[in-house]
């Protein structure tokens, strides 16, 4: 079944960089497009960055545009999403999910104070 795991999330002083890693299993991982999102408390959860499966496109939401980088290693069925720069506005769960089927992973808490 399909299944995916965040992980590398914690408390990260404001301006200093992260990086949230998530590891997939259950599916032919290299034929499909990833995202991040994520969900602050009290808000809805938001799309942050997606990447595709063949060329590694990428887009991301305006608020994290220049700051984070989402990538993927195909031979570790592994997505991670670089961030840098953080804002204490970036706190948030932060979650992986396969576009196609809507699978989510369970989220990783990202703090981002001083």
């Amino acid at each position: 079944q399909v299944q995916l795991v965040e992980s590398g999330g914690g408390l990260v002083q404001p301006g200093g960089p992260l990086r949230l890693s998530c590891t997939a299993s259950g599916f032919t991982f290299s034929a499909y497009a990833m995202s991040w999102y994520r969900q602050a408390p009290g808000k809805e959860r938001e799309l942050v960055a997606t990447i595709t499966s063949f060329n590694r496109d990428t887009n991301y939401a305006r608020s994290v545009m220049g700051r984070f980088t989402i990538s993927r290693d195909n031979a570790k069925n592994t997505v991670y999403l670089q961030m840098n720069s953080l804002k204490p506005e970036d706190t948030a769960v932060y979650y992986c999910k396969r576009i196609s089927g809507g699978f989510w992973g369970q989220g990783t808490q990202v703090t981002v104070s001083s």
